[in-house]
């Protein structure tokens, strides 16, 4: 169990570390998440066939999962849209955002009443993200972008959550990731000629960093985080997954030393964000103790 979790917060630090890559690598957004999608998905593909993994489905589920690939691809955009026109703190910090836009898309999608609590949570954070807005205005396009990243990087985990009932989550991965490339390679023409310039080649240091993207911090991340699966409950992982954000923000302050660009406001922002954070991870894992006991489970059995 003990290795179950290191191997979780690994795999979380790793996803928090992907915001860092975003400033390494000298490419633009959309090349950036076009090269990381085309090596991870290979890569993917390269594993199932060598385990025998069973990858058929039904035309109808591969549709519907290319389209929320590519609802993922265009979150990953913008995610890195944001770094790039601010920083890797102020990217991280509009994802956080992602609990806000949840609790008020996942009750359209489900038809059921909004949690007033999680959106509550949500509008903490939205505080957040105005006190550091107002303070360093010329961060106003990223933060722009980065809302739409947390947009999008609402709906298809709410979508998944239909998939993921008959299909395995490797799979799932598997084809989502395919889907998104074929979308973003669709999408590429028409992105390039309303934002054109860069380069479309990655020199030498950017391969290296796609490929610690692509292999240590995409395809190993969620190697760790099935292995931890099998000891610990998918709410743990999830639940865990809520510091992603708050990881990031320490390696982009301990790497890039960002830390220099906050002040007392911006400082205030940021406490807040983090607040909701452990607000929404503390509730959660009370309702979860409540449910176990109401069931008369016990976590051990479940994880």
């Amino acid at each position: 169990m003990k290795q179950a979790f290191i191997k979780l917060h690994i795999a979380v630090l790793l996803a928090g570390f992907t915001g860092i890559l975003g400033k390494l690598i000298t490419l633009n957004e959309g090349w950036l998440v076009w090269y990381r999608l085309l090596l991870t998905s290979l890569t993917l593909w390269a594993l199932a066939l060598l385990r025998r993994q069973r990858i058929r489905l039904a035309v109808r589920d591969v549709l519907r999962i290319f389209g929320i690939g590519g609802i993922a691809a265009l979150h990953w955009v913008a995610f890195y849209g944001s770094i790039k026109y601010s920083n890797v703190s102020v990217g991280l910090i509009c994802f956080s955002a992602i609990g806000f836009f949840t609790a008020l898309v996942e009750p359209l999608i489900f038809h059921h009443r909004v949690d007033w609590v999680e959106l509550l949570l949500g509008l903490m954070v939205i505080a957040g993200i105005y006190l550091i807005f107002r303070v360093d205005p010329h961060y106003k396009t990223g933060i722009l972008i980065g809302l739409v990243s947390s947009l999008l990087g609402s709906l298809f985990p709410v979508l998944n959550r239909r998939v993921l009932r008959s299909v395995p989550p490797e799979t799932v991965t598997l084809y989502e990731l395919s889907g998104g490339f074929l979308w973003l390679s669709a999408l590429m023409p028409l992105y390039l000629h309303f934002s054109p310039g860069g380069r479309s080649m990655p020199d030498a240091k950017d391969w290296l960093w796609l490929l610690v993207l692509s292999w240590v911090c995409t395809v190993l991340a969620f190697s760790l985080s099935m292995i931890a699966l099998r000891k610990i409950s998918a709410f743990t992982v999830n639940l865990s997954y809520n510091l992603e954000p708050v990881y990031g923000i320490i390696l982009a302050f301990l790497v890039f030393r960002e830390d220099r660009y906050l002040n007392t406001a911006s400082y205030v922002g940021l406490f807040w964000i983090l607040l909701a954070i452990g607000l929404q991870m503390w509730r959660l894992r009370s309702g979860r103790l409540v449910s176990d006991i109401t069931d008369k489970g016990s976590l051990g059995d479940r994880q």
